[in-house]
């Protein structure tokens, strides 16, 4: 919605319908339905065939945003890969992923040394391979987007510490949501905070 009433057109890819009703609605209330299509479709079905008169076999956006898309993925970095394809010269690719790192530490912290073994020996996905029962990193993603052309221009982490401060700490302490949101900017770019933030955000552009 945010960039619909800024003035660009939308297009959202999404398998539910009633994801998509209610992207309609809130479009409607925002006054930009004009300006916002909803498509049904699988994000496997990316550059693979048309998915109506609004989304072409193979498309050619400015800006396409894969906030937590590739975890649902069953070949992830297939599917990274058409939407590299899709990224018009000049254009830019936003990817929000799960930072196998955190899992890691997220299981040990809670006591599942185990579950962190496991997390911490599941090989990650090489750009070069055939996606497997892997994980797809930051370091992947930003082989894939370097080798098909694009310029990584920002890798930063989110929720660097948001996921381990107990809520009631933050609701009893006064000023410690604001510091917390002033940590999570400063920290962002910074390693090794960084590497152990919740999320990783990669955000790469092609020229032209």
């Amino acid at each position: 919605m945010p960039l619909a009433v800024v003035g660009a057109r939308v297009l959202v890819l999404d398998i539910s319908v009633d994801a998509l009703a209610t992207l309609a609605r809130r479009a409607d209330e925002a006054k930009v339905a004009d300006r916002v299509n909803g498509v049904q479709g699988d994000v496997e079905d990316l550059g693979l065939r048309g998915l109506g008169e609004h989304l072409p076999a193979a498309p050619q956006v400015d800006l396409l945003l894969a906030h937590g898309v590739l975890a649902v993925a069953d070949d992830p970095l297939a599917v990274l890969q058409r939407m590299i394809a899709a990224v018009a010269p000049g254009g830019a690719l936003s990817v929000v992923i799960a930072n196998p790192v955190a899992a890691v530490l997220a299981r040990a912290i809670s006591g599942d040394v185990v579950g962190a073994l496991g997390e911490l020996t599941r090989p990650a996905i090489d750009a070069g391979r055939t996606a497997g029962p892997a994980v797809l990193d930051g370091a992947a993603i930003a082989q894939a987007c370097t080798e098909s052309g694009l310029i990584i221009e920002v890798t930063q982490g989110i929720g660097v510490l948001a996921d381990l401060v107990p809520g009631s700490t933050l609701e009893s302490t006064p000023g410690a949501v604001a510091a917390l949101a002033e940590f999570e900017q400063a920290a962002a770019r910074l390693e090794p905070y960084r590497s152990i933030a919740s999320r990783l955000h990669i955000i790469a552009r092609r020229p032209g």
